[in-house]
């Protein structure tokens, strides 16, 4: 069996046995592309002919490469678990990677937003006089699917920060989902994990309007779809439509290159500073390990210190010598 055979039976057991989700499915599958091509390159097209030293070699490209660290080390990892499975299914007995150490992740403090600038982002760009005027039609009727659309966007945004929601998460919310009687959105996870996440205040009231008055007039009868947020052919929107919103209002609000996962990182870190339990924000988020989650303690140090000095009956400096 040949190394792009052998990646195909790998990818088909993730899929299958191991329940991978799509997006990890398609990223192992471009790393593993890269990958093979490159062995391809080196006259290393079957399994036995890999050597370490076409591995470092690969390994090098990436790191000269444009890749992010965390791109890097998925890249790694697919590679150790490719060959590690084409062990284990006796395609080869040659394990190059057996030893082979997953480069450190370096660690990246997410990017967060002031209460200020979510209030900002939230509030001035739909105040009612933004609100898109409706379209006059030939036949004397109107078209208000621009008002839609500014609502969509409001519920989407307010969304985003209220659940804490992946774009992934956002995107594949479905109508049975949205439990607003019981303040509750049912969230189906990274390894198709369900988690139930609150919905109160702005976010309710923002994705209740939406759902009542304006997702109706997104949709392209006689076309049904489940999904909450819907695109401009009233099917799912897409994860790059979401991207987008999300940068024109940070854009019109002076926040520049504002990402949707910088509204879910300022949604951990605001609950952690309010004071929030850190298995309870694990929890929200859906973080597989608390490592992941722990890494928002470290976003504001100037909050740790004042609430340590608040807090700690010997850290007033008086007291000290």
């Amino acid at each position: 069996m040949d190394l792009t055979r052998a990646k195909d039976e790998y990818l088909n057991y993730l899929a299958i046995e191991r329940g991978s989700s799509p997006n990890t499915l398609e990223a192992y599958g471009r790393d593993l592309g890269r990958y093979v091509a490159h062995l391809r390159g080196r006259g290393a097209d079957d399994p036995d002919a890999v050597s370490r030293h076409d591995i470092e070699a690969y390994l090098e490209t990436l790191a000269e490469g444009e890749l992010s660290p965390s791109s890097v080390q998925r890249s790694v990892a697919a590679i150790k678990g490719f060959h590690r499975f084409m062990v284990s299914e006796q395609i080869t007995e040659n394990h190059p990677t057996a030893d082979l150490p997953l480069p450190r992740k370096a660690l990246h403090l997410p990017d967060t937003l002031s209460h200020e600038q979510v209030f900002r982002l939230l509030d001035e760009p739909f105040q009612d006089a933004c609100r898109p005027a409706p379209r006059a039609l030939a036949d004397g009727g109107t078209d208000d699917n621009g008002a839609a659309r500014f609502y969509r966007d409001k519920a989407i945004l307010e969304v985003l920060y209220g659940c804490g929601l992946r774009v992934s998460e956002l995107c594949s919310l479905e109508l049975r989902d949205v439990l607003l009687d019981d303040e509750v959105l049912r969230i189906l996870g990274k390894g198709s994990k369900e988690r139930v996440v609150p919905i109160l205040g702005t976010a309710a009231r923002a994705l209740g309007s939406y759902l009542e008055d304006w997702r109706p007039l997104l949709l392209k009868p006689p076309r049904i779809c489940p999904a909450v947020f819907l695109g401009s052919r009233g099917t799912k929107i897409s994860r790059q439509a979401v991207f987008g919103i999300v940068e024109r209002y940070g854009r019109l609000t002076g926040i520049e290159g504002l990402h949707p996962h910088s509204l879910r990182h300022s949604y951990a870190t605001h609950l952690l500073e309010g004071g929030m339990d850190l298995r309870a924000v694990q929890e929200l988020l859906g973080h597989a390990s608390i490592s992941t989650t722990q890494l928002y303690t470290h976003v504001d140090r100037t909050h740790v210190r004042m609430a340590y000095l608040a807090a700690h009956p010997r850290a007033d400096r008086r007291h000290s010598r």
